[in-house]
């Protein structure tokens, strides 16, 4: 009887590090992510800062980036007017999606541009087509990578990803790009949504926590200089170029 209780706790316990040993895969071999066989079903099973990348939104979802309600759940204009930009501000918009936000800032900038980047090509001809229809020529669409959004260094003053930075699959390396693009008193700009609030109705990973952030940022040499919750739901967070 002992013998046989002996035998079934050490086959459970063999399952249990099996199951470990499975749900979790070494570092990558620049010790900065972890991949993971078991995860979130809204993750990619990549594992940054303690944090779970979320999937990327495709192009086919680009509607839901230019639904109407997006004005009262985000008050997009509130926001872009609490960046107080200058006219002659050159803005990166990374993760720009549709152009939602870049055209709105572009508004701002009369005398600048607004650099419309994503990774999607689908996207960019979007934003090309919205150029067109408005005749709008301060908006310039960039094809960015995975891990680099192709921008000069020492060329703009403010970089904004509006719910677009928890997506990223390669962050590490595309901050230190963009840290590098920023002048020396440039800013980075996060909206995400706040995960602190379990209310607000938006899958876990693609909400933030003010702290996750600040690591994150840190990690690339950005220093936090404020964080506004002016929003209904997002986070407004600002960061400088150490």
């Amino acid at each position: 009887m002992f013998k046989n209780c002996l035998a079934l706790k050490l086959c459970i316990l063999c399952c249990c590090l099996l199951l470990g040993a499975c749900g979790t895969v070494a570092a990558t071999t620049d010790n900065i992510y972890q991949l993971r066989t078991i995860h979130s079903p809204d993750g990619i099973g990549k594992f940054y800062q303690g944090r779970e990348i979320a999937k990327v939104m495709g192009h086919t979802e680009a509607l839901w980036l230019e639904r109407p309600s997006r004005e009262v759940e985000e008050q997009p204009q509130k926001l872009i007017d609490a960046l107080n930009l200058a006219p002659t501000s050159v803005v990166a918009d990374i993760g720009a999606g549709t152009g939602y936000f870049s055209f709105k800032l572009a508004q701002k900038l009369p005398l600048s541009k607004v650099l419309a980047i994503d990774i999607q090509p689908e996207m960019l001809d979007i934003i090309e087509f919205i150029k067109k229809e408005n005749n709008i020529t301060n908006v310039q669409p960039i094809l960015g990578t995975l891990t680099n959004p192709n921008l000069p260094e020492n060329s703009i003053d403010l970089a904004i990803m509006v719910d677009a930075y928890h997506e990223l699959s390669q962050p590490h390396e595309i901050m230190q790009e963009v840290v590098k693009a920023l002048k020396p008193k440039g800013k980075v700009v996060l909206v995400e949504y706040r995960r602190e609030n379990p209310f607000i109705a938006i899958k876990k990973l693609h909400k933030m926590t003010q702290k996750q952030a600040i690591k994150e940022m840190s990690a690339v040499g950005l220093e936090w200089v404020e964080t506004q919750s002016f929003l209904p739901s997002q986070h407004l967070l600002i960061f400088s170029k150490a």
